[in-house]
């Protein structure tokens, strides 16, 4: 409505039916940046910022309502998917970019003009391994720790900007590697030492111990795939969100049935008196790994 009182003209409304104007991510920081093996890593930086904080989409924390977080997965795979994903999903659903995407650069920068977080996804040994293969860059079970941290850094650099990882690759959740508290809690402290949080895929897995982050409740589109099974696991969602304040949503992958499932439940989100949070709001805060000075952890509770 236009202000009372006399003053210039207020600028245009938009129509009813446009989207909020986008509030951009901020670009790739050289100053959270470091030379690696494979490419550039994301570092802490000398102030003491994060990747969480700098490339975290903004979030009123003062904002009481349940809150609910989504991850949609192999973002970067398809150019069309992944096109449709960035337009059409709400900016609060964070995306989690394949490390195997041709251009995965170009995904995550589309993400962020939106204002929409991205996380990297880290392929790890699976149920079922080598039948569930998640491909030649994955952290296995049978490798030395060392060599798995390598490749852990190879997937870190395939591009920057993002907020931390996510242990999925075409839907495989890593449930061999993670079960293995020594290789899983060595990713889960390099992912903490470069100021990344850790997002967990397997349901109902505690938080990380060794990083900030979350494990999540409810895969959305595993095995569902239509559009009422889509729906039902996204009302499943919203009531752990009632029950425990928070509660976090994973999809495998971007197709357009569950694209236009999310947006269309977001669209009367708050109306059911929830709120859509992005993960940098919902991560929680990990057990201090030994030895670390307090000068590399994050100065405060992103």
């Amino acid at each position: 409505a236009t202000p009372p009182g006399p003053g210039p003209p207020p600028l245009p409304a938009p129509a009813a039916t446009s989207r909020p104007v986008p509030r951009p991510i901020p670009p790739p920081d050289p100053a959270l940046q470091e030379a690696g093996r494979h490419g550039m890593l994301p570092r802490i930086g000398a102030d003491g910022r994060t990747s969480i904080r700098a490339y975290g989409r903004a979030f009123d924390r003062s904002d009481t309502r349940p809150r609910i977080g989504i991850v949609v997965a192999d973002i970067g795979l398809s150019a069309s998917t992944t096109e449709d994903a960035i337009r059409r999903l709400p900016p609060a659903v964070a995306l989690a970019v394949s490390p195997y995407a041709l251009r995965p650069g170009q995904a995550a920068e589309r993400a962020r003009e939106r204002g929409i977080e991205t996380l990297v996804a880290i392929p790890l040994e699976p149920i079922g391994y080598p039948l569930n293969d998640p491909g030649d860059r994955a952290l296995l079970t049978g490798r030395p720790i060392a060599d798995n941290l390598d490749q852990l850094d190879w997937s870190l650099a395939r591009f920057q900007g993002y907020v931390g990882a996510i242990g999925v690759v075409a839907g495989m959740r890593g449930e061999r590697f993670a079960a293995l508290p020594e290789a899983i809690g060595a990713v889960q402290e390099a992912l903490f030492r470069r100021g990344l949080l850790y997002v967990d895929p397997r349901p109902g897995a505690p938080s990380p111990a060794r990083a900030w982050g979350r494990g999540v409740d409810i895969v959305l589109d595993e095995p569902a795939r239509t559009r009422h099974e889509i729906d039902r696991r996204l009302a499943e969602l919203e009531q752990v969100a009632r029950d425990r304040g928070t509660a976090l949503g994973l999809a495998g992958a971007p197709t357009p049935v569950l694209v236009d499932g999310i947006a269309a439940w977001a669209a009367g989100l708050d109306q059911r008196g929830l709120v859509l949070a992005p993960v940098s709001a919902l991560i929680r805060r990990p057990e201090a790994p030994a030895g670390d000075p307090p000068s590399i952890r994050p100065v405060s509770a992103p």
